[in-house]
């Protein structure tokens, strides 16, 4: 048992070996023409600069927030919070160097056909998948063998807490800043491109195409990176920090069997998804056909076995360590609720598919309003996302309800530790246990979309852009469908951190009123119900400033550069201009949103830890919906646009495309600016206040 920690330490070390692996099989790949090779360097450097830029104003907020958890938590919970900051930055660049490496050689691929592209995109993914993975669970393990098992210092939770706050922090800033720079870029290449100068998707003509790929990268690869890294960290310390607040276990008690049984049992369940992440990684094999449901399938056979896998491999965790524990009544019961948090992350992401995937009639429905305009096409997709809701929201009880169900087979209760509340703990490692493949496959999108751009800038043939097309196509779904999987572990990780703070201030003397006919609570209630719509409206307000400067911008060279929009050989858009207005918009966006989720927990916690209470619980109520609202919307309005430029409903160019383009206009920052940052506010406002709990009482 007490090998636990070490054998997920190993795990860790292997998947980045697996990480690197396939980054040799990527470096190997043709990267094609000499132009190919120019467009990828560009995107490569633009991608490269931004990061580094974003990462020096990220450090300054960093060194701010270590001082002043050192000075009023501990120092040594200040370098746990550096560590999982740097490691989480670390994990997001990785991913972006990669992915800006695997376009060229997918759309190099994309010449033979899907079955090599996918292989080249899926492979390229997967080094961020298990960098992602990889580095956050080493991380952890390390901050855990080092100060819980070897040195044993006081306040050892507190100090790996914070290891999950310092990734929280860049998640939040990596997911808002790139969103806006990405979002920023695409609106304005769409607009314009599309709609006034009547130019295809990604022409070279369009200066903003490049602003637009890197933004690709540092969005969708880099900041989802770093959403998922802290989302798998957060979903392994919930569990840990609740026991150990519940039980008040200090170092002298380590020896007590059910207690460390208690806590090894969600680092033993990301062993073995780790494990059963590398496995399912090597069955992703592409075919040659075009067809999305055929891609669909080979994409998903990873995630699929792995998923099994983790299933099979619980029930034996459960068993052998907490069978022949008289405390436990039943240890299945755990293993029932690994499972059912993972299978309702799966479900959250199948919703998702059928919402978003022009294969089923929501989306189908939004294309076919494209006839009747604009508002038609945008009113059809806030439906569709807020239908989705009410199905997720049911999956995420259900999941919740099986969780608890599954905690209290178990046990009833140990000390103030509840069954039922540890088993929904537990339940967010088993949505996210097979992080690995199910990053992997979502980076993948990203890839194959630059892929696609590179196609058209290359000027290839158009047999290349239609497999990179239903690479990408297919892109949008797995996205959506990781998504769900992060917005779902979300809602249990928080309700454990939640949990956790509760014991946490009555452990410090403090005591924690939720009755809602408390005048503190109610008011916090309210302000914790609006802070997600305010959150939104800052970071779309921040999306529509920055896109409406790129818009001007491209507008301006059409008009002022000769020869631009007719094409003529040797004129070329002024890309590095559009290129810095994406930069510095999203770097100057990010800040008040970002600060947000960090001030306003401190400042409420500071006058009322029962107003606090109430803002948490009513900010991840209606944060889960927005996030699920905003994701599925926005990948419906998108995956609606593609539907059309396949040829439904009069095609490029068409009326109903025109339409279509302006639904995937606003649909951008929902689904990759806003939404996706949503479940990160969730759990940087819980964690924020489990961490500085001490101090508020």
């Amino acid at each position: 048992m007490d090998a636990v920690p070490y054998l997920a330490f190993v795990s860790a070390i292997a998947g980045l070996g697996l990480a690197a692996y396939f980054f040799q099989i990527v470096k190997k790949a043709s990267p094609g023409s000499d132009r190919m090779i120019f467009l990828m360097t560009e995107i490569q450097n633009g991608a490269k600069a931004f990061l580094k830029q974003e990462y020096t104003w990220v450090a300054g907020f960093g060194v701010v927030m270590a001082v002043l958890i050192g000075a009023v938590i501990a120092p040594l919970a200040a370098l746990t919070y550096l560590l999982g900051a740097i490691l989480s930055g670390l994990a997001g660049y990785v991913g972006m160097t990669v992915a800006t490496m695997a376009n060229a050689r997918t759309t190099e691929a994309a010449k033979t056909g899907p079955g090599p592209a996918l292989a080249v995109a899926f492979r390229g993914g997967a080094v961020m998948g298990f960098s992602v993975a990889g580095l956050a669970l080493a991380g952890l393990t390390f901050v855990y063998i080092l100060f819980v098992l070897v040195l044993k210092v006081d306040q050892a939770f507190e100090i790996v807490t914070a290891y999950g706050l310092g990734a929280s922090t860049i998640a939040l800033f990596s997911r808002v800043g790139g969103g806006i720079y990405t979002k920023a870029a695409d609106v304005g290449a769409d607009l314009v491109g599309k709609i006034e100068a009547g130019i295809p998707e990604d022409d070279p003509r369009n200066p903003a195409t490049i602003a637009d790929n890197v933004g690709d990268n540092v969005g969708d690869v880099a900041g989802m990176g770093a959403d998922l890294f802290e989302s798998y960290a957060g979903s392994i310390i919930a569990p840990i920090s609740l026991v150990a607040f519940a039980l008040a276990l200090s170092a002298d008690q380590a020896t007590d069997t059910t207690n460390i049984s208690l806590l090894m049992f969600p680092i033993a369940i990301a062993f073995v998804g780790m494990i059963a992440s590398i496995i399912g990684s090597f069955l992703v094999k592409g075919g040659t056909s075009t067809d999305s449901k055929a891609l669909s399938k080979a994409l998903h056979l990873g995630t699929n076995s792995a998923m099994a896998i983790t299933v099979v491999a619980t029930i034996g965790i459960a068993l052998w360590l907490f069978g022949g524990n008289d405390q436990f009544e039943n240890p299945i019961g755990l293993a029932i609720s690994v499972i059912g948090g993972l299978l309702a992350g799966w479900a959250l992401g199948k919703t998702a598919e059928f919402y978003t995937s022009d294969h089923f009639s929501p989306v189908k429905k939004i294309a076919n309003q494209a006839e009747t305009g604009p508002a038609t096409t945008i009113l059809a997709g806030i439906s569709a996302g807020m239908i989705s809701v009410a199905a997720s929201v049911g999956l995420i009880l259900l999941g919740i309800g099986i969780a608890f169900w599954g905690g209290e087979l178990a046990f009833d209760s140990i000390g103030s530790l509840d069954g039922g509340i540890y088993g929904i703990a537990v339940a967010a490692i088993g949505m996210l246990a097979t992080t690995g493949v199910v990053v992997s496959v979502d980076a993948y999108g990203p890839i194959a979309d630059n892929a696609g751009g590179i196609a058209e800038m290359a000027g290839l043939d158009s047999s290349v852009r239609e497999v990179t097309d239903a690479l990408d196509s297919l892109g949008n779904t797995t996205a959506a469908v990781a998504k769900g999987f992060a917005v779902g572990s979300a809602a249990l990780t928080a309700l454990a951190l939640f949990k956790s703070f509760e014991f946490a201030i009555i452990q410090n003397g403090g005591t924690l009123n939720l009755d809602v006919g408390n005048v503190d609570v109610f008011i916090g209630l309210f302000v914790g119900a609006a802070l997600p719509f305010l959150f939104a409206a800052l970071t779309i307000d921040a999306v529509g400033r920055a896109a409406q400067e790129m818009i001007e911008e491209v507008r301006r060279q059409f008009r002022e550069i000769p020869g631009l929009r007719e094409g003529v050989e040797g004129v070329h858009p002024d890309s590095a201009r559009c290129v810095e207005i994406s930069t510095t918009a999203s770097l100057k966006e990010m800040v008040i949103p970002g600060a947000l989720a960090v001030v306003v927990p401190l400042v409420v916690g500071f006058i009322d830890v029962d107003a606090l209470g109430g803002m948490l619980a009513g900010a991840l109520v209606t944060g889960f919906a927005l996030a699920i609202f905003m994701a599925n919307a926005g990948g419906a309005w998108d995956n609606a646009k593609k539907y059309i430029e396949a040829g439904a409903h009069g095609g490029k160019g068409s009326e109903p495309h025109k339409a279509a383009v302006v639904g995937d206009t606003v649909g951008d920052p929902f689904k990759d600016t806003s939404g996706p940052a949503m479940n990160i506010l969730l759990k940087v406002m819980t964690i924020v206040s489990l961490v500085f709990a001490s101090a508020f009482v």
